[in-house]
Order: C-alpha cells, then structure tokens, then sequence
C-alpha cells in the first residue's frame, strides 16, 4: 500500500512533471490478482466509511480529473461498487449552464460539496476552469468577468489569481473537516486512440463517442501542458494530486482503492461514543426487552 502511494502522490510539486511518470505502470502488481484484491479493498473501505458516516464529524472529498476515454466512469463504479450509497454522492460536471455563469466559478461547486459524514466524488470538477478554459481561454468570456474583455484580458496574472482561489477553496474545505484527494488519471495518447477506435466500432458504445471528442485530441499537447501546470500550482500537503497510471484499467482501479483506503485510515475514525445517561438506558431498554 505505501508503494503506491509514495509512488504516484506529488509531494515536489515544484519539480513536477508528467513525463516522469509512465501510463502503463503497475507498480509491480499482477492483473491474475487484481480481481481479488480489489474486492478486500472494497470491503474494508466499506467498513471505514461506516464509521465516517456515524461519526458524522468529517467529509472526504474525492476528485477525478482526465482525458476522454481514461476510465473515470468505470473506476467510479468498480471502486466505489461497496459503499452504502446513503453515505456517498457523485456529481458529474459538464459545460455550466447559465446560471452558474451568473455566479463565480466555483459556485456550482461549492453546492455539490458532501455534508459531514458522507463521501462526494466529483466526476470533473472545479479543475476544468483551469484546464478547458487554459485551453479555450474564449470561454472565459462567458463568465462575464469585469476588466476582461477579450482573450487578451486574460493573462498570466488572471491564471495565478485562478489556482489561487483554487487553492484558499480546498484550504477552507479541509479547516472545515473535508478531506480531500485528488486523481489525475494519466492516460497515454496510443491507448486513448484504442479506446476511441473500440468506442466506435461497439454500437453498445457508440454513446460514449461524440464528435468533438477527436477536435480536443488534436489539442492533446496543450492539454498535458494545462493538467501539468494545474497540478503543480494546487497539490498541497492537505489536499494532494495523486498521478494514477490509467492505460491498464485493473491496475487503475486498484491504485484509486488503494489511495481512498489509506486516506479513510489517516482520518483516525471512531465510532462515537455514547453519553453516560444514554448508556444507562441501553441497559434499560436491553434489560425491559429480554423480559418480554
């Protein structure tokens, strides 16, 4: 467990880069046992996040970020398929409607945030506001924001005032009880074109394929450049990027299990203990029941 999370959590922020990191590693780990350990990982992920929900004091935050085809919907279903789903929401971001371009970036983020207790997994997230908008900065524009005009409004001093707020938002979360754990799923171009070749050539699949999908792949290089530097200005010690290889998706899965465990551990959670008075009626009530 501590290899993979030693393994793929950016710590050196500063001196990170993706290309020191390879989309088909399996940090050693066998794909005849994956199956297997993942169901022990699930189990006893199952369990942590019972106490998480009874003791109702603490919030974890999990975050997916990638490239089409990387795997993120499947992860989410294979990784989280043993919670108990009173405990767990998911939110699936796409383009922002209207009115959340009346409000701040981060509005329509901050209402999908999981109460204490509970376990939220954002499918995308704030992060697309500096990784799509990076790359199409024109869509900036929508956002209706004073002093920015034009494209040219939008410097470098408007970027840095973004993963700056990105940064005080996950800071103020975590002063608040929300744990939070961030995957970038690094998926390489060759496999992104299997994927896509197989997406079309599956018509139970063909749902998953949309045009656009190949126009952002032509911009792939422009993408990696966006999850790079996103990553360095926001992966701090209490809300970390972790860089999840994503070509080999057992392996994915297994990784991401991992992770969400250990963070569970970490959060030394405790099932609450009851009053003195409240005990004394257990006693009671127990006493009162096996008489009947």
């Amino acid at each position: 467990m501590k290899s993979i999370l030693t393994r793929f959590k950016i710590s050196d922020h500063k001196n990170f880069s993706l290309k020191k990191y390879d989309t088909d590693d399996t940090a050693g780990y066998e794909k005849e046992s994956a199956e297997e350990l993942l169901a022990d990982l699930i189990k006893e992920t199952a369990k942590l996040q019972t106490e998480l929900y009874a003791a109702n004091s603490k919030s974890l935050l999990i975050i997916f970020q990638a490239m089409d085809a990387a795997g993120k919907d499947s992860a989410i279903a294979h990784t989280m398929s043993g919670l108990n789903p009173q405990g767990c929401q998911v939110y699936s971001f796409k383009q922002p409607t209207s009115e959340d371009y009346e409000h701040d970036f981060l509005w329509r983020h901050y209402k999908a945030l999981p109460e204490r207790g509970r376990i939220g997994i954002h499918n995308r997230s704030h992060y697309e506001n500096v990784l799509v908008t990076k790359v199409h900065p024109e869509f900036i524009l929508k956002e209706n924001i004073p002093g920015i005009n034009k494209v040219k409004d939008i410097d470098k001093k408007f970027w840095e005032q973004r993963y700056e707020s990105i940064r005080d938002f996950e800071k103020h979360q975590t002063a608040n009880g929300t744990v939070i754990v961030k995957f970038f799923l690094h998926l390489s171009k060759e496999e992104q074109k299997k994927r896509f070749l197989k997406r079309i050539a599956d018509p139970e699949k063909n749902w998953k394929f949309a045009s656009g999908d190949i126009k952002e792949r032509a911009l792939w290089n422009d993408y990696m450049e966006a999850y790079e530097t996103a990553i360095k200005e926001t992966s701090t010690a209490d809300s970390p990027w972790y860089v999840v290889p994503a070509d080999k998706k057992w392996f994915t899965r297994i990784a991401i299990s991992t992770i969400i465990l250990q963070t569970l551990k970490d959060m030394k959670l405790e099932y609450p203990v009851l009053p003195k008075e409240e005990m004394e009626k257990l006693t009671e009530t127990k006493r009162i029941l096996e008489k009947e």
